[in-house]
């Protein structure tokens, strides 16, 4: 556990410094004056005394105990350092240099070396590149950041500007503050999901909040997230999205970015509320912090005026949320308290009614919440502004609505999220509706993100099973025929199986695939097309030639025996025109597949997560639609059947213009045995099948490449 690193009882500052410009002075500033309950220990070798505080040449000199060490001194020192925080038996230390991983190979070497010799002695590492860390409850702010909020969210970012801009933002908009902040920089020992489970267990923090640009060990992070999501929500979001963006991430923190689909389907399954916009980060954190998640994907809306009324349910039913109708007895509740001009059935436009008593907001609230159907209430307009708008006694009647409001959300269990335009203005109403834990913001389009996440992590709740696993059973399911085909192209120093190889290895795990003969000459291809009787397809097998088509070598819709050895021969002159060196073992004769819906189901290893599958629409298409979705590996059949639905092209499966539809259940299953096969097969790197066509009955694998893991990988 973390316990001695992030709840130090006592601190070190080596690096300490009179001068006031330097970290080394700040830190040990700000710890004195936010009265930090541990012990502080400078460093200096050149100073007797700091800020009244003893000085001492090096850690190992110091008398007492020391949990934790602030470095604040260049890279080239750190091996040194840490030897003598060895041998004091220091538990954690906080690197803040850069020029490590981040700068190149000598940084990486560098780093290396620095968690080598951590390791050695059992010291953990937050670092290096980091901004430092804070533990609020104990007053240890190691960052030098003022008035930092305190509360229940724990904060984990990547980067120290994105963090001072979420702690200034807290401060600004909100009531909510921070349990923890960690900066976690290169992530060279401490890695995410260790951080995960320390904030899992801490009974003051209620949610967490990330900003990841890309983490070491990704399937590990997965494991510890859905099992702190299960218990608290955590907010994320993933930088790197872009060629540009994972070029700037990868330069700072020294990790790879990764695909962002892969990450982002990984970490929705992992139960963790994915946000895309930085301006939406914080409020999510606050309102999944503060508010009970929705029971229903239902929103009731309550405004002053037509014009937020309708945006907001466009926006609402743009992230997936429904407008439903209240039903007669909230309509006629509501039709007792607003004027006749007032509109009642949802968005409930007040028409004025409030004008002269706002306290009429929670009235409209209370019925509305009754409404069993509803799942959130979303106010939007003035509220909040009346006194300032109209006239100062109504301010009191404002903060009235609020208190009751307040309560309501306790008393039903249902959440309030409140946009107004009298934000900014910070009146006492919408400071009661933050201290009731009600979120307020005048930004529209912030306000339905808020109530998005709740009804995103409700239906995670909801959904939720115990039994689903990011572990891999490596090789359980292995078949003899399997490991035999991988072994004997390892003998022959390949990574890439033959066709032929492949189609075989998943025919051993039960896949139907054609019934097909490798010929050597043109007599040998004209003798087995004729045995299939039928049109066939031939195709180039050699180690060296994996496009096929770019060198020619595939002849389709080949009849009669005239025709099949002319193909062979074309095909044959084609591959060695294409690579004269090649090594080619002779032309695959196939039949030829019947018409259907081509589809690509592909795996790969990603740099983050480790296995991966993708399915899309296949052939050609797939390169310029790229109309795909990826799962992390191990899948299950329902995680199966979400990969096809969510797809633009999920609907052609359903057959179109009156045409029977095509086997989604045949899909399933070759969904499910790629699954298998890479789990029972570490060896292999990547697997294509594209393109596999499906048919009203049944399916056909019509290609399929297996790309092997360079041997000791």
């Amino acid at each position: 556990m973390l316990t001695s690193v992030l709840d130090a009882a006592s601190v070190a500052v080596v690096g300490a410094s009179k001068v006031e410009t330097k970290r080394g002075y700040q830190t040990i500033r700000t710890l004195l004056n936010e009265k930090y309950d541990g012990d502080i220990y400078p460093v200096n070798p050149k100073e007797n005394s700091i800020l009244g505080l003893k000085c001492y040449p090096k850690i190992s000199a110091i008398e007492g105990a020391v949990d934790l060490a602030l470095i604040a001194t260049p890279a080239k020192t750190l091996p040194a350092v840490l030897e003598d925080c060895g041998k004091k038996g220091v538990k954690g230390a906080v690197i803040l240099a850069g020029g490590f991983g981040e700068t190149g190979a000598e940084g990486r070497q560098l780093e290396d070396r620095v968690v080598e010799t951590a390791r050695k002695f059992g010291i953990r590492l937050i670092g290096p590149n980091t901004s430092g860390m804070i533990n609020l409850k104990r007053h240890m702010n190691l960052v030098g950041m003022k008035d930092v909020p305190i509360g229940d969210i724990a904060l984990l970012t990547q980067s120290g500007n994105m963090a001072l801009t979420l702690i200034t933002e807290a401060r600004l908009k909100s009531r909510k503050g921070f349990s923890y902040y960690v900066g976690v920089g290169n992530e060279a020992d401490i890695r995410f999901h260790e951080y995960l489970e320390f904030f899992r267990q801490d009974p003051e923090t209620r949610a967490v909040l990330m900003y990841v640009e890309g983490m070491r060990q990704g399937r590990e992070f997965l494991h510890q997230a859905y099992k702190t999501t299960r218990e608290k929500p955590v907010v994320l979001l993933k930088s790197g999205r872009s060629a540009k963006g994972k070029k700037s991430a990868g330069s700072h923190t020294g990790a790879l970015a990764g695909i962002s689909e892969v990450a982002k389907g990984a970490f929705q399954r992992a139960g963790i509320i994915m946000i895309e916009n930085s301006d939406q980060l914080f409020p999510a954190a606050e309102a999944l912090s503060s508010l009970p998640p929705m029971k229903n994907n239902n929103v009731a809306i309550l405004a002053d005026g037509g014009g937020h009324a309708t945006i907001a349910a466009d926006v609402l039913t743009d992230l997936g949320l429904a407008i439903p109708e209240l039903d007669k007895k909230t309509q006629d509740g509501l039709k007792k308290i607003l004027p006749a001009a007032a509109s009642v059935v949802n968005p409930v436009d007040v028409a004025g009614g409030t004008d002269a008593d706002p306290s009429l907001f929670a009235d409209c609230a209370r019925v509305m919440l009754k409404d069993s159907q509803v799942g959130a209430l979303l106010i939007v307009g003035l509220f909040g502004g009346y006194g300032i708008r109209f006239a100062e006694s109504l301010s009191l009647m404002e903060e009235d609505a609020a208190h009751q409001m307040g309560k309501m959300v306790r008393q039903k269990g249902k959440p309030i999220v409140v946009h107004s335009l009298f934000s900014r203005e910070k009146p006492h109403s919408l400071d009661l509706c933050r201290y009731y834990g009600i979120p307020v913001t005048d930004s529209l389009d912030i306000a339905c993100k808020n109530i998005a996440v709740l009804a995103e992590y409700g239906e995670y709740l909801r959904s939720y099973r115990a039994q689903a696993s990011f572990f891999m059973n490596w090789g359980v399911k292995a078949t003899q025929a399997g490991r035999y085909i991988i072994a004997g192209a390892r003998a022959e120093g390949r990574r890439a199986l033959l066709e032929i190889e492949a189609k075989q290895l998943l025919s051993s795990h039960g896949a139907a695939v054609p019934g097909e003969r490798l010929a050597s000459s043109p007599i040998e291809a004209a003798e087995a097309a004729e045995a299939m009787g039928g049109p066939v397809v031939l195709k180039i097998v050699s180690p060296d030639i994996l496009h096929k088509s770019d060198a020619g070598g595939v002849k389709v819709n080949l009849a009669g025996q005239k025709q099949v050895q002319s193909a062979y021969r074309q095909i044959m002159k084609n591959a060695k025109a294409y690579n004269p060196a090649a090594d080619i073992r002779g032309v695959l004769v196939s039949p030829m597949a019947q018409r259907g819906v081509e589809v690509i189901i592909g795996t790969k290893t990603d740099d983050q997560f480790g296995p991966v599958i993708m399915y899309g629409l296949g052939g050609v298409m797939v390169e310029i639609l790229k109309d795909v979705s990826f799962r992390v590996l191990p899948i299950s059949r329902r995680s199966a059947r979400k990969m096809i639905e969510e797809t633009k092209s999920a609907p052609i499966l359903a057959g179109v213009r009156g045409e029977p539809p095509y086997d989604k259940k045949a899909l399933v299953e070759l969904l499910l045995l790629c699954s298998e096969v890479m789990e029972s097969y570490p060896e292999i790197e990547e697997m294509d099948l594209n393109p596999v066509i499906v048919h009203h009955e049944g399916l056909s694998i019509v290609d399929a490449r297996i790309i092997l893991k360079e041997e000791g990988s």
